[in-house]
């Protein structure tokens, strides 16, 4: 994958900062993006950067290129995708793992007061706009933006951070239809790429180890790391077939099985079933 030009939405930190350092580990060159800048303006005043995820992209054996991009903005995204064709003349694999609809979210209580799972009946409708603006519109913008060049080139994939709607109710009205509507944008948009060879798809990670989970103490619970989630995009990438996959949503501990990739325990997690 040395020749690989991979682009990660929502890479500064958690499950995107994971999927960068999946394909820098592969050799991959990966154009990091979010809002969080070492100049500018951090998401809720976190440490993490744009540009600290290009140098873990360095560190871990890729090209790390960072770009601030507020991926709720079609012109911003527009401009990105823009400015990595005239850098790099293509893109091979865009992943967007932009999620900004947990906020403000301490792991029990969302900034509006209410706690996760709280009946729909009592909770502000408005928040549905903000679940879908904070992760199934920047996936939609994503693709619309690197659709073109990938259908003119006859190949390319496109994924999208979700998690698996089949296996039952996901606990929180609002999170459950987002991750419903991603899964069915994955779907959608596979259809309309299939006869471009292009793949679009649905990612379905565990429990996942990332920095808030750290912070709310919850790591002993998490199921898996990361950096496994990366390690079944690289799989995926480097997958001549990866269009079997299309339209699906994929869970990473069926993609370890079957690509043989390990989390950096050596450990291969049972799929993760939500409670």
């Amino acid at each position: 994958m040395s020749e690989t030009i991979a682009l990660v939405a929502g890479a500064s930190r958690g499950v995107g900062l994971g999927i960068a350092l999946g394909l820098a580990e592969a050799g991959a060159t990966v154009i990091v993006t979010g809002r969080s800048s070492e100049g500018g303006p951090r998401t809720e005043g976190r440490r993490e950067t744009v540009e600290g995820a290009a140098r873990a992209v360095e560190a871990a054996g890729g090209r790390g290129h960072p770009y601030v991009c507020d991926h709720t903005s079609e012109r911003e995204v527009d401009g990105l995708v823009a400015w990595a064709l005239r850098r790099f003349g293509r893109i091979d694999v865009a992943i967007s793992s932009v999620w900004s609809g947990n906020e403000g979210f301490d792991g029990e209580t969302f900034p509006d007061g209410s706690r996760w799972g709280t009946p729909f009946w009592r909770r502000p409708a408005g928040l549905m706009a903000r679940f879908s603006e904070g992760g199934v519109m920047p996936a939609l913008l994503l693709a619309r933006a690197v659709a073109p060049p990938m259908v003119a080139a006859k190949r390319g994939l496109i994924g999208f951070v979700s998690f698996d709607t089949s296996r039952g109710y996901l606990g929180d009205v609002f999170y459950d239809g987002a991750k419903h509507a991603l899964n069915r944008l994955a779907f959608a948009c596979a259809e309309e790429l299939r006869p471009h060879g292009v793949a679009a798809l649905a990612l379905s990670p565990g429990h996942v180890a990332t920095e808030r989970v750290h912070e709310a103490g919850a790591a002993d619970e998490a199921t898996e790391t990361p950096l496994f989630v990366g390690r079944a995009v690289a799989a995926l990438a480097a997958d001549p077939d990866v269009a079997r996959h299309a339209g699906r949503v994929v869970a990473t501990a069926d993609l370890a099985r079957a690509y043989g990739f390990t989390d950096v325990d050596g450990r291969v997690p049972e799929r993760f079933e939500p409670s």
